[in-house]
């Protein structure tokens, strides 16, 4: 039902797109639209892992230079099934982490070093397999297109702004206003409900590549009272990114519910609880 949901949304998404190019410049400006939206998402397609690893100074990683971080990773993938991903460590004390990649062939992870010295290895294992649940669901993909649009949709309304757009279109000039305020208001809730559903799916996904819920679970409510208080400067200066961390990176405790980029973390932990009381798997140490 997720994958449904995800579909719908980013079709709503690229329809929106194509709309504000018809009103912008007609038939032909809804026919540029649709080439800036696949231009767009070849760049992305090819380029958005190091873009994004780059804005955060992420290093990459090996055995030697984590051993206990990188062979918790390596354990991971192969239980789920995943060919190894790139390892990278952020120097940030806020304890977060994301992955990236356009397909689990070529996919990275990456933590702060905030997030290895405040969880336990277990903790770190319930977090590292969300992300890989992220990468085996290419939703790394899927999120990096949904902030490509909007990120045009945005481009967009402000021409229309700035240079008045089609007023003969069939709202005048009121369609272009239309445009200029509401469609890049409208791109970030879809976004944002995209980004709300796939880590729903990460959560229960990881929970069964780890095998522990309640790993999870702790470390999510570490994470999330941790974040409150720290500061993660990179991500405050790109915003656009912050749907792909596993706990909202930015001080914006007030922006809840419609507006927020994650699902609560109360509603997440609550999930997990009951996952692992379905389950009988044991609460033992990390191997």
């Amino acid at each position: 039902m997720n994958y449904v949901r995800t579909g719908l949304l980013l079709a709503a998404m690229t329809t929106l797109f194509l709309l504000i190019g018809y009103l912008i410049g007609g038939t032909g400006g809804m026919a540029i639209a649709f080439l800036i939206a696949l231009g767009t998402n070849a760049f992305a397609y090819w380029n958005a892992d190091r873009m994004v690893l780059s804005m955060y100074r992420a290093r990459q990683v090996d055995r030697a230079g984590a051993p206990q971080f990188y062979g918790i990773i390596e354990q991971l993938a192969d239980n789920a099934g995943l060919p190894m991903p790139r390892v990278f460590l952020i120097d940030s004390d806020q304890p977060n982490a994301f992955a990236t990649g356009r397909d689990p062939e070529h996919a990275a992870v990456a933590a702060t070093t905030g997030l290895l010295r405040r969880l336990s290895a277990e903790e770190i294992a319930g977090v590292m397999a969300h992300e890989l649940t992220h990468v085996r669901n290419r939703d790394t993909l899927t999120m990096t297109i949904t902030a490509t649009i909007a990120g045009a949709i945005s481009m967009l309304a402000n021409f229309a702004l700035f240079f008045g757009g089609n007023r003969n279109n069939p709202l005048g000039i009121v369609g272009v206003i239309l445009v200029a305020v509401v469609a890049p208001f409208a791109a970030m809730l879809v976004q944002m409900a995209i980004s709300r559903s796939r880590e729903f799916a990460a959560d229960r996904g990881g929970a069964e590549i780890c095998g522990r819920p309640l790993w999870l679970a702790s470390a999510l409510e570490k994470i999330q009272s941790a974040a409150e208080r720290t500061d993660n400067r990179e991500a405050e200066a790109n915003p656009a990114t912050a749907h792909m961390f596993i706990i909202n990176p930015l001080h914006m405790r007030s922006m809840n519910g419609l507006f927020s980029t994650h699902p609560s973390t109360e509603e997440r932990v609550a999930r997990l609880r009951r996952m692992a009381a379905e389950t009988s798997a044991p609460a033992g140490p990390w191997s």
